[in-house]
């Protein structure tokens, strides 16, 4: 029923995870895909021959304005327009208030925030000229409610949301919509060493109403939503998927 044929994404954070599966959803929609991986080469190679034709692989550092300034004009040369942005990449880690450095908490913001910021502006400039455009910023429950031990990464997801919302106000005369999703608990990669301990992981299935911790598909398909014109009239909203654990809007 979702059909992008036509259609040209960007999604950050491709080579793994959500991003992988956002990847391969997007690309199985119709959309060609143009995607940014930090250092799993072989994992992009493979979305690329899985996906001929259709996706493409960007080695980019989201640390770097160039680089992701770069990345965004290439797309838009090699497919000709960028029509929806789905912007995932980000890190995790812990840090006590006491332990945090200000090195490594700068360091958290310009992956999980500037480069929000910077892709989307990129990508507002090209939306722009075509008078269309869908924004999905993917943030997380910490930014809604906050999160203990992991501050650094509340504050930046909570920037995504207020960005979101502010996003969606001023892109919206030029048919641009902007909206996120927001997870709790997913089973990827970035959680591998916390979900080593299998006690905490148990708890933490536990603690979703649905009984089980989602998949990375399970959040590429409210993404892809977003993306459709089935949500066409939804425009600045936080769409939570955590399975009910966190009840905020």
């Amino acid at each position: 029923m979702i059909d992008l044929s036509n259609k040209v994404t960007i999604i950050t954070g491709g080579s793994r995870g959500i991003g992988a599966a956002c990847v391969k959803l997007f690309a199985k929609a119709g959309s060609k895909v143009a995607f940014t991986y930090k250092s799993k080469k072989q994992e992009a190679d493979n979305l690329e021959k899985e996906f001929p034709g259709l996706v493409k692989g960007y080695q980019v550092d989201m640390e770097s304005e160039k680089e992701i300034i770069a990345m965004v004009s290439a797309t838009e040369k090699e497919f000709g327009k960028v029509d929806i942005l789905v912007h995932n990449a980000g890190i995790w880690n812990d840090g006590t208030l006491e332990t945090t450095t200000l090195a490594h908490w700068q360091q958290l913001m310009r992956v999980n925030l500037d480069s929000t910021f910077l892709f989307a502006r990129q990508c507002a400039t090209i939306m722009k000229k075509n008078n269309f455009g869908r924004m999905i910023l993917i943030s997380s429950t910490a930014g809604q409610r906050g999160e203990a031990f992991h501050s650094h990464y509340a504050a930046s997801k909570g920037g995504v949301i207020s960005f979101t919302k502010s996003l969606a106000i001023e892109l919206a005369p030029f048919n641009i919509t902007v909206n996120s999703v927001a997870p709790g608990w997913v089973d990827t990669d970035m959680n591998n060493e916390v979900f080593a301990d299998a006690e905490f992981k148990e708890n933490a299935r536990k603690g979703i109403p649905v009984g089980r911790i989602p998949t990375p598909e399970d959040i590429a398909g409210p993404t892809l939503f977003l993306a459709s014109d089935l949500a066409r009239h939804i425009n600045g909203e936080i769409l939570n998927v955590n399975g009910g654990s966190v009840l905020c809007g």
